[in-house]
Parts: structure tokens; C-alpha cells; sequence
């Protein structure tokens, strides 16, 4: 898998090429100086101004708009479109059909995307089939051993045999390739993460039909993309 790649000190991307290998982008919100309203909301669609306006805090508004405009960028590269021409909209979601699954761009075909975000990093992924991303921030001791019982029995095990000072890291692996491999699915976290393996130590587990791999996003996070094999 190619990548990361980082937003902002790499060229954007040319056409998207189909056949080619997925592509990961990491985007350092906090490299970046804040993009005003009136620059954003020319960019942005109605929805996504909604919701960079209901942000009671300024930086996690200025975070969830960073990261849009990054991935609205990414593709209007690909697409060849201007990133405000860019449609944004959801596949049905695979377990009861309403519009929540996957995220997608009205009308193209052939590209696949998935964005994750967590405090100034965001993980854009693209591919030829569905591809699921998600990066996240190592937790303390104390809440890994409080969500590690909603995991696959053999993860809980794997991560009760660490010392304490190494479950952090071996969590957050685990978690980011449950994300990355649901969302990729489309069915998010309405499957319980107890259901799949994907495993909690130095290798991912890939479920049959995907491959995993983690991605390396920096100390104190972890990150993982899931792809749908052709």
C-alpha cells in the first residue's frame, strides 16, 4: 500500500488511475494555520457547514473543517472537479438499507474513500474497491480496561496477558483495525466489536474477504486501513 503521504507537503494527486494500489494521506491539522469561514463555506456543502457551525469549541471546529477540506481536495484531484463541485453522499447501509453506509461522490464509479480523525490528525484512504480508515489516540490504562471487555473474547485475552504499560498501544492497534474494517464494511459499529478478530498484536488479523494493514501515524497513535479484496 502506498502512503502516508502527508497533506500538505506532497503535490495533491493526479486522475485517479484504476488498478493501482490504495492510497493513504495523513493530514497534521496543527501544521496548518486555520482556514476562515468565508474561504471554508465557499467549499463546503450545506450539511457539512451545518456541522462545523454547531462546534461549541473553535478547535474542534477548526479541526472537523481542516479535514474535510483535505479530503474534498484529495477528491477533486482525482476526479478532476473543483472541490466544491464535489457531491458528497452515503451507500445504503448494509444491514437495514437506510443512507448511513459507506461514504461515497454522486456519480463516480471506480473510487472508494474513507476519512478518520482524531485531535490534529486526519487519515484519508482511497481505492479501486471499499476501503474503511481510522486513526486514533492511544487511551489511558483505565479506559482500555474498561472498553477491552467489548472485544473479540481472543483480543481481551491477548491483551490481559500484556503488562499494563504496553496495553495502550496493543489497544489502540486492535481498535483502529476493528474501525477501519467496519467502516469499510459499511455497517460501523451497529456490528459488536466482539463479532470480528483482527487482533491485537504486532500483525493484523485480516476477516477473509479484506486486508488489513496498519499505518504509522506518529508516537501516542495508531492507524489502520481496511480494503475489500477484489
Amino acid at each position: 500500500m502506498d502512503g502516508p503521504w502527508l497533506l500538505g507537503e506532497d503535490p495533491l494527486p493526479g486522475r485517479w488511475s484504476p488498478g493501482g494500489p490504495p492510497q493513504v494521506w495523513l493530514l497534521r491539522i496543527g501544521d496548518h494555520a486555520p482556514v476562515p469561514p468565508e474561504e471554508y463555506e465557499r467549499v463546503l456543502d450545506a450539511g457539512e457547514r451545518e456541522r462545523a457551525a454547531a462546534f461549541i469549541r473553535q478547535l474542534h471546529r477548526e479541526r472537523y473543517v481542516a479535514a474535510h477540506l483535505g479530503l474534498r481536495s484529495l477528491l477533486g484531484a482525482y476526479l478532476g472537479l473543483d472541490p466544491a463541485a464535489v457531491e458528497l453522499t452515503r451507500e445504503p447501509c448494509p444491514g437495514c438499507g437506510g443512507p448511513h453506509g459507506r461514504p461515497a461522490v454522486a456519480g463516480a464509479t471506480g473510487l472508494h474513500f474513507n476519512l478518520s480523525h482524531t485531535g490534529d490528525l486526519a487519515l484519508f484512504a482511497f481505492a479501486d474497491t471499499p476501503i474503511g480508515a481510522d486513526v486514533e489516540t492511544e487511551q489511558p490504562e483505565s479506559v482500555v480496561a474498561e472498553v477491552a471487555r467489548m472485544l473479540h473474547p481472543l483480543e481481551t485475552a491477548e491483551l490481559d496477558a500484556l503488562p499494563l504499560a504496553e496495553r495502550p498501544l496493543a489497544f489502540a492497534r486492535c481498535w483502529t483495525r476493528k474501525e477501519a474494517y467496519l467502516k469499510g464494511t459499511g455497517t460501523g459499529l451497529s456490528e459488536s466489536p466482539a463479532v470480528t478478530y483482527v487482533g491485537s498484536g504486532a500483525a493484523p488479523a485480516s476477516p477473509p474477504g479484506w486486508t488489513l494493514t496498519d499505518v504509522a501515524v506518529g508516537e501516542g497513535h495508531a492507524g489502520a486501513v481496511a480494503v475489500a479484496v477484489a
